[in-house]
């Protein structure tokens, strides 16, 4: 049975881009992505959605006075569509308690560090403030606590001694797009489940690339 995969975004849409390609070339098997949204009228995700043929909505946050109100109405849109996942990306909203519980299972972000390290923003400017000799990316259950859920999948990218936030930025948004859609299909086989508060594994996969990509297994049985 096909999975049905509504993805949030705000900004340009690059890792959008890699979860469609994903799903077209079957790496995120049996799944079709029936919504894009942002809370953003002017984000560029919207346009490579529409391009795709995809429904491509807005719940602009500016429309409402508090974050509650703003998450009602983006969970009404969202629930239109009866998905099985929702990934967050590059959706630069903070979501309610009730919001999150409401998705618990299937609801997905990927955060540009190796969490729990550097939790929201400017995430590249800390890493090297810190002088970490590695950083980047994660792919984990979105909880109510602010980048705080289980991780599913991370990659690490060394920080190079001529490193700036833009040339960090760039080989970690690299590593995001092979990582989230490898998380999402862990999902959709059913390999990797949430339950209790914790990334479940029914078979942990042995990952690893040149940029030491490896799973998060410490919750396996």
């Amino acid at each position: 049975m096909t999975k049905r995969l509504v993805i949030l975004v705000s900004g340009r849409g690059s890792n959008l881009q890699s979860i469609l390609a994903a799903c077209r070339s079957g790496q995120i098997p049996d799944t079709q992505v029936v919504a894009v949204i942002s809370n953003r009228p002017s984000a560029r995700a919207l346009a490579l959605a529409m391009a795709a043929g995809i429904p491509a909505l807005t719940v602009d946050h500016r429309d409402y006075g508090t974050r509650t109100e703003f998450d009602v109405a983006l969970q009404k849109q969202i629930d239109e569509y009866a998905p099985d996942i929702v990934a967050l990306a590059g959706f630069m909203r903070q979501l309610t308690p009730a919001f999150v519980q409401h998705y618990e299972g299937k609801l997905l972000n990927v955060h540009p560090s190796l969490l729990p390290a550097f939790p929201g923003l400017h995430t590249h400017a800390q890493a090297l403030r810190q002088g970490v000799c590695w950083h980047g990316a994660s792919v984990h259950f979105v909880t109510a606590e602010l980048d705080a859920g289980p991780v599913i999948i991370q990659a690490a990218v060394a920080v190079l001694p001529a490193d700036d936030e833009q040339s960090l930025a760039t080989r970690v948004l690299d590593a995001e797009h092979r990582i989230y859609p490898q998380a999402l299909a862990w999902l959709v086989s059913g390999r990797v489940t949430y339950a209790a508060g914790r990334t479940q594994w029914r078979e942990p996969p042995q990952t690893a690339t040149r940029e030491a990509i490896a799973p998060s297994l410490e919750s396996s049985p």
